[in-house]
């Protein structure tokens, strides 16, 4: 549509043209309960009053908006038709006064697409439930507003709706309380925020469970901070919902952050909803943060479940002050508030609850992430270069999370833990409620730190690529180390930037080898140093004793690609598993799969060293990634003539570790997982289906509804399960979990007129919601299906134009990457680039979407050749 998609330069524009002071926002939501039989969409009441200020009076400007129809439009008192001045996106202002009152009276739309305010019927209770997701231009699709960061305000929100229901927003309810409407229905008017951005605005409102705590605290002035907690689900998920964990972890982050940024939760109240359907993690809404409903866990899981979880609730609690207090003026700095809750999420998990080891699971699965985007074709730097809203939609990811928050860990150990904090308290107390670019930053950071923090942005945050890091070791006679060096590389001929890097170097041996004890792999020497440039000597470990292995970034103290010499490859191969530290065995598989990643390792290396030492493996984050990075080698990185061998191997590995796993172990429940996903023999099959009905046990195993799931779905990509059994299992658990889990069984069977009609149900109607249109993707995109789903290479790259035209860019994103033909081979490498160079005019959102799989498919071909070439 013209004029969805807001370009930067318009923003500056608008910005230096315009002050917002505040909103009126009034939402008539009546209409989200009963029987609706229009053509269109079901639709609200929006009324917004727009109060701002003009630098220049007589100028023109613009509101947006997305919505169906707008019936009014009232600026200074005189009317405007809105046939004349709203085209569908945006709404024109001209004759601007100095000072200007807004009218918009507007029917939005209700979402299916978890953009704007998404509404969800619980197939349970037929109870409706609604929910706000803005981020990053989503807030026009409920009311009108100036929607970029930088034109903050107080918002005022009042909400019609069914008297009986929760209605929450980002500050208290006024004193008032609801205000009967009359029929059942009540108005909540809450009270004015303070200065924030349009996208962290938010409304929840429905019959959620709602549970009460509260937090106290004495400040250094002698006052008390008192702020009402809250958490809250789906009236069905209440029987699962353990508010009393989340309570623990919030408080203890409220402790940790009021310990550490000096500056007192600016919002209130907090509540945290855990909503339907929601496309994200969480939402950093002030005083009414949402969360994906998934956090409230309907089945056993694994201790990395609680971890993750308490992760991001402390991500989104940095985020009051790291992005809600101050905000970035532009996507642009979009790091400024993810890289920052990153790094916090896990700085404050391992300091202030019982996730002590939360950097292990940083170092091996999140820096995975931040790996894998800036090897893409589209990497770039952290703080990027955003020209419109799609571009800033696409740059939620890796690079400006997880690597960002990798630089941050290797700037505090750069320029000290309390220069890094004393920096952030700066930050805050200067900058409260404004907007911020990166040389806010970097000035409060070189105070504070007396480092040239000009020059370590333009090295980390101002270019793009991972280094790469080798050892190189020289010994004399009597097997001493005459020089220990470390070899930096370049990303990239494109990218050909050498860092400063703070680095940890680990000498390792195998104590107890002579003596014939059991022996362990342990640390004996280390040093830190400064690494720069192309070689760096390590001048303290000259002299030490030959090591059997070298671990370059011991301690995961910055971000880079690890090498191993020979020696110390040689025993990783075979003395993996005698690593004792977690977290230096978590970095060695990290690097080892780094090397397959990059066609170094032939996959059928890494799945023997998983099949010999991953049973081993202690910490249950490690062992889950590892898990996962074992099907990805055995599905794309496996040579294809070797993968059925590979499979055979892969699933007996399983089946065995589940037999040895202690009985109610969580890693008995990951091997149980990940024996139904290898599952690969009629032997395996039997075992999945006896454990469905009854007729087999392993002891402690509890084949709960979320297990029974897991077994159906390796069953049904099989095509052992049929609609029957699929239908009987949704019989025992027809809840909106077990609706989507029945949608992705349902596609998944080895069917071609079951692809077809999962694929007519995504791409050629719009009918879906969020949920299930990523339920049906799971389903049909089966790696074991290749020859089944080859015919759709042709129609991916026919459709896609249309898609990314026609849907929300959620549902457009969803169905560009997830429907991507990733099984294919070099004839599929050829159409991508075909595509590419046949539709040059085509969105740059999709055309990076497009190169980001044809990439990934590149890399796993290359992985394939490195392992036919190891049988040879």
């Amino acid at each position: 549509m013209p004029g969805e998609n807001l370009t930067r330069d318009e923003a500056r524009e608008r910005a230096r043209l315009l002050a917002v002071d505040s909103y009126d926002v009034a939402l008539d939501l009546r209409s989200a309960v009963g029987e609706y039989t229009g053509d269109g969409p079901r639709t609200f009441r929006s009324t917004t009053t727009i109060r701002f200020r003009c630098a220049e009076p007589g100028a023109a400007s613009f509101v947006d908006l997305l919505a169906p129809r707008v019936t009014a439009v009232r600026l200074n008192g005189r009317e405007l038709a809105p046939s004349a001045v709203f085209d569908g996106a945006r709404i024109v202002l001209d004759s601007l006064a100095a000072e200007n009152e807004l009218v918009v009276d507007a029917q939005c739309a209700y979402s299916r697409t978890g953009e704007g305010l998404h509404r969800f019927v619980d197939p349970e209770d037929g109870q409706v439930y609604l929910y706000t997701q803005y981020e990053p231009a989503d807030a026009r699709r409920v009311f009108a507003n100036f929607e970029q960061p930088d034109l903050k305000a107080r918002f005022t929100f009042s909400v019609t709706a069914p008297r009986d229901w929760t209605v929450l927003g980002n500050g208290a309810v006024a004193e008032a309380g609801p205000q009967d409407a009359g029929e059942g229905f009540a108005t909540t008017r809450f009270a004015p925020t303070e200065p924030i951005s349009t996208y962290i605005t938010a409304v929840v409102a429905g019959p959620y469970h709602y549970v009460r705590d509260h937090y106290s605290r004495a400040l250094p002035d002698g006052s008390a901070l008192e702020i009402p907690l809250g958490a809250l689900c789906r009236a069905s998920l209440a029987k699962h919902f353990d508010a009393d964990d989340i309570f623990t972890v919030t408080k203890q982050g409220l402790d940790f952050f009021h310990d550490h940024f000096d500056y007192p939760y600016p919002f209130g109240k907090y509540d945290q909803a855990f909503v339907p359907e929601y496309n994200i993690g969480a939402m950093e809404n002030p005083g009414c943060v949402t969360f994906r409903e998934e956090f409230v866990f309907r089945g056993k899981v694994t201790q990395a479940s609680y971890e993750h979880r308490a992760n991001v609730i402390l991500h989104e609690m940095a985020h009051m002050w790291f992005g809600d207090l101050v905000t970035m003026e532009w996507w642009d700095d979009l790091w400024l508030k993810e890289s920052f809750a990153d790094f916090m999420g896990a700085f404050s998990l391992v300091e202030s609850t019982r996730f002590t080891d939360g950097w292990i699971t940083f170092a091996n699965r999140r820096k995975a992430w931040a790996y894998r985007a800036d090897q893409l074709p589209s990497t770039h730097p952290v703080t990027a270069d955003i020209h419109d809203l799609e571009d800033a939609k696409l740059n939620f990811d890796g690079i400006t999370y997880a690597k960002g928050a990798s630089v941050l860990k290797q700037l505090v150990a750069y320029a000290g833990r309390d220069a890094f904090l004393e920096g952030a308290r700066r930050y805050f107390k200067r900058h409260a409620y404004g907007n911020t670019r990166l040389v806010d930053l970097l000035s409060v950071l070189t105070e504070t730190s007396g480092r040239d923090m000009a020059a370590w942005s333009r090295a980390w945050l101002e270019t793009a690529g991972v280094n790469v890091l080798t050892p190189q070791a020289t010994y004399d006679a009597g097997g001493h180390i005459t020089e220990l060096s470390i070899l930096q590389e370049a990303a990239s001929a494109e990218h050909p930037t050498l860092r400063p890097h703070r680095v940890a170097v680990g000498l390792y041996r195998r104590d107890g080898a002579a003596a014939g004890e059991t022996s362990a792999l342990v640390r004996y020497a280390r040093a830190e140093v400064d690494v720069d440039g192309p070689r760096t000597v390590v001048t303290e470990l000259t002299g030490a004793e030959r090591p059997d292995l070298i671990l370059v970034n011991d301690d995961d103290l910055t971000y880079c690609k690890v090498r191993f010499d020979e020696v110390s490859l040689d025993t990783l191969r075979a003395h993996l598993g005698e690593l004792t530290d977690p977290l230096a065995r978590a970095l060695c598989w990290s690097a080892l799969w780094n090397l397959t990643r990059d066609a170094l390792m032939p996959a059928r290396d890494f799945l023997d060293l998983v099949e010999r030492f991953a049973g081993a493996e202690t910490d249950i984050g490690v062992l889950q990634m590892v898990q996962a990075w074992a099907q990805s080698a055995l599905q794309h990185y496996a040579a294809p003539a070797w993968r059925e061998e590979g499979g055979l191997r892969a699933a007996e590995g399983a089946s065995r570790e589940l037999r040895l796993a202690a009985p109610g172990s969580g890693h008995q429940l990951a091997w149980a997982r990940f024996s139904a996903q290898t599952a690969a023999t009629d032997l395996d099959q039997r075992l999945l289906r006896g454990l469905l009905d009854g007729t087999a046990r392993i002891d402690g195993l509890d084949v709960d509804q979320e297990l029974r799931w897991t077994f159906l779905a390796s069953l049904a990509a099989q095509g052992a399960a049929d609609e029957s059994l699929i239908a009987a299992e949704l019989a025992r658990d027809d809840t909106a979990s077990g609706r989507r889990h029945q949608v992705r069984c349902l596609a998944a069977r080895p069917s071609a007129g079951v692809k077809a009609e999962a694929w007519a149900s995504v791409v050629e109607s719009d009918a879906l919601s969020n949920a299930v249109v990523e339920a049906t993707i799971a389903g049909f995109a089966q790696p074991s299906q290749a020859e089944l789903l080859a015919p759709y290479a042709d129609r991916y790259f026919a459709a896609i134009e249309r898609v990314w035209r026609e849907r929300s860019i959620e549902i457009a994103m969803a169905i560009v990457r997830g429907l991507f033909p990733a099984q294919g081979d070099a004839s599929t490498l050829e159409a991508a680039d075909a595509w590419l160079t046949g539709h040059p005019g085509a969105a740059p959102a999709l055309r990076r979407l497009v190169l980001e799989s044809r990439d990934d498919l590149a890399r796993a071909l290359r992985g394939q050749e490195c392992d036919a070439r190891s049988a040879v």
